[in-house]
């Protein structure tokens, strides 16, 4: 299956290198460009639309702003912010607004592949300076919500407690299948139980929940 992308920069060439990038791969395809926020959501709201990648500095409508309105109008489509701009307010800011996964425009071809492909499938991305920011956000928060983090966690199993610490750690459902030596199938039932459980949206907060409890310091699940 091709995953279909949207691609939003106001720099053409940033854009003709983005889809030289995907396209030289044998599962991604750009389906569709936008110069402006504004263009961009009203192109990401038409059907053959998978996944979108948006820059934060655009004109009529900033990338964050592209996130927030495509989170009402096509809640189905992720949305990747890809930017130069990994400041902690657009860090987090795109986290609340539930923006898929967030990069920085120095990432390899790679990671960026790896990251449409993740949000497609249901996953988050977050850039490693990224998560950086997530975690120090979270550890600076007070004794009341850790204690409340802690107490929403425990409605999980100890194995399903371990899955949702590998998901904090950025491990996908596959490296998470080879820590536990166990199918993904079996990882993606647990990664489900875990969402419905904790009521979290997305792997995101499942993160912020474990970091929460564990006061910004992973705790490693021994199987």
């Amino acid at each position: 299956m091709t995953i279909r992308v949207l691609v939003a920069d106001d720099e053409p060439l940033v854009r003709a290198g983005i889809r030289t990038v995907l396209e030289a791969t044998d599962d991604l395809t750009v389906v569709a460009e936008a110069a402006d926020g504004r263009a961009a959501v009203e192109r990401a709201s038409a059907p053959g639309v998978d996944v979108v990648l948006v820059d934060i500095r655009m004109p009529a409508l900033d990338g964050l702003g592209v996130v927030d309105e495509l989170r009402r109008c096509r809640p189905g489509v992720p949305v990747v912010v890809l930017t130069s701009f990994g400041t902690e307010p657009n860090v987090l800011r795109a986290v609340r607004n539930r923006a898929a996964g967030f990069l920085l425009k120095n990432c390899s071809p790679a990671e960026l592949t790896a990251a449409v492909r993740a949000v497609h499938a249901g996953e988050a991305y977050l850039s490693p300076s990224a998560a950086r920011i997530v975690v120090d956000q979270v550890t600076s928060d007070d004794t009341e919500r850790r204690e409340s983090a802690r107490a929403r966690l425990e409605v999980l199993t100890p194995r399903e407690r371990g899955v949702a610490e590998l998901v904090a750690e950025g491990l996908s459902n596959a490296a998470i299948a080879e820590r536990l030596r166990t199918s993904e199938t079996t990882v993606k039932t647990y990664v489900s139980r875990v969402l419905t459980k904790l009521g979290c949206a997305n792997r995101v907060k499942v993160a912020l929940l474990v970091q929460q409890a564990n006061q910004g310091r992973f705790q490693r699940f021994r199987p």
